[in-house]
């Protein structure tokens, strides 16, 4: 029996055939990254093939790198084997990987989304006969707002601080979310100040989109400056002693896991934003009957709950190990929650 095009080895996803790894965990001599984010993009590869618009992000993120970049749609082949790189729209720079041998197609996905955030470009469809997908959010609990009305509600939730005079501190990963942030925070209502880890990685990315001007807090920064406008910054800056300056001020996140009431108060959140970088249930489902495919493997998130509805539905779907994390390592449900599917 032939070996498949992909296989899932301890290092990585493997074409064998191509001796390339997609996304590995260890180093290797061959790796096709999907995008930028830590868990997909590892430091010790002997050669990088990504995306152009990654190009700058990994090289910020690992160092001097040999990297080279590709255009969304462009072939190049490896010992016969066909690859491509299509817009995942996760984060700028995201792809989802196409290969193919002998007219046997496979899709990896890495992390994806469908709804146009206005900072990378849109999901693309791909046919194949193979599709690999993450499924952090693979539950039908998870329902995503449209997006336009999060920001209206981020919006007022700021105008209404300021107008108690309260500094407002938002939470997003420094690369992905914050940026999506930035780009629909209404500059009407005060100044934009970022954590400097938002900040570098906001620099390395203004070349690519138009973001609205942003002033990088340091010690220099008095605590008057801040009050009334809003401060981005990781998650990991909260009850840091780098929150200190904002008092008074008030806190909120911007994640999937703000679905479960419990998340925001585990966490100590004021408010939470329902916002994703990855698909929510529906999505997941409307992407995978897209693709035509018959064979599903899933790789990270609620792995066993969605391949068993999967294949409920009549899909040959299958779950794999991956040292892949989703939206923060915090993968486990929230306790007290209900995850069972009606």
């Amino acid at each position: 029996m032939e070996k498949p095009l992909l296989e899932f080895t301890e290092k990585g996803i493997y074409c064998a055939k191509a001796k390339v790894y997609i996304d590995p965990w260890k180093p290797v001599d061959n790796a096709i990254i999907s995008h930028g984010h830590a868990d997909h993009s590892r430091w010790g590869h002997k050669h990088y093939i990504t995306h152009h618009s990654n190009v700058p992000i990994i090289k910020h993120r690992l160092g001097d790198i040999t990297v080279a970049g590709k255009e969304w749609g462009e072939s190049f082949t490896v010992n016969n084997v066909k690859f491509s790189l299509h817009p995942a729209g996760h984060i700028i720079g995201s792809s989802q990987i196409r290969v193919e041998h002998k007219g046997n197609v496979w899709v990896f996905t890495g992390d994806y989304k469908t709804e146009n955030d206005g900072v990378c470009v849109s999901y693309e469809p791909v046919e194949c006969h193979t599709f690999i997908t993450e499924c952090t959010f693979g539950l039908p609990a998870f329902k995503w707002t449209p997006q336009r009305e999060v920001f209206e509600n981020i919006n007022q939730w700021w105008y209404e601080n300021k107008s108690e005079g309260k500094t407002s501190v938002l939470f997003g990963y420094s690369l992905g979310k914050a940026q999506r942030l930035l780009k629909h925070l209404d500059t009407d209502i005060g100044r934009i100040y970022t954590h400097g880890a938002v900040e570098n990685m906001t620099e390395v990315l203004r070349p690519l989109v138009d973001f609205p001007k942003t002033v990088r807090i340091t010690k220099e920064t008095k605590k008057q400056e801040l009050i009334g406008n809003i401060v981005i910054a990781p998650p990991s800056a909260h009850g840091s002693t780098w929150i200190r300056k904002m008092v008074p001020y008030v806190t909120a996140a911007a994640s999937g896991w703000m679905t479960f009431r419990g998340a925001r108060r585990r966490r100590a959140i004021d408010k939470g934003f329902v916002l994703s970088d990855h698909c929510d249930w529906q999505g997941l489902l409307d992407c995978i009957r897209s693709t035509g495919a018959e064979k599903i493997i899933c790789t990270h998130g609620y792995t066993e709950i969605f391949s068993r509805y999967l294949r409920e539905q009549g899909y040959d779907a299958r779950t794999e190990e991956t040292q892949y994390e989703g939206e923060s390592s915090e993968l486990n449900t929230p306790d007290g929650e209900d995850i069972k599917i009606r």
